[in-house]
């Protein structure tokens, strides 16, 4: 299983004042992330925007592949869309987003959507909001 979650829309699904420290809310995310890798289990996370310094080294450390992408508006979307055929077999991998757009793009690809509000379930509970 490969779970390649558009990281921006996972953090923006919960109102609890990630704005105000955005690398600070990406750390977070790639922690509870991280608790999902294992011997049959991958996670990229693509974000929107470019990284503070150390940010990609810190998360390949947790176990996390952390991608970035600036470019404005939708820039992860594109990112995760064109990331998709690299990652072989289309049955391993599910896309995280509720981003109907970027949903959409990857079933066409056919690739499997689990929405955040589903996804969060998995993680475990963050007490810092």
């Amino acid at each position: 299983m490969h779970w390649v979650v558009d990281g921006m829309n996972l953090i923006g699904s919960r109102p609890d004042g990630w704005w105000r420290d955005r690398a600070g809310a990406r750390r977070r995310l790639v922690g509870q992330l991280a608790t999902l890798v294992g011997p049959d289990a991958e996670v990229t996370v693509v974000f929107d925007g470019r990284p503070r310094p150390g940010e990609e080294a810190e998360a390949n450390a947790a176990g996390v592949t952390a991608r970035f992408a600036p470019g404005g508006p939708n820039a992860a979307d594109h990112a995760i869309v064109a990331l998709l055929p690299s990652l072989g077999d289309a049955d391993s991998v599910t896309v995280v987003t509720s981003d109907a757009a970027l949903a959409d793009s990857v079933r066409r690809a056919g690739v499997t959507v689990e929405g955040v509000k589903a996804f969060r379930g998995r993680l475990p509970d963050d007490d810092r909001r």
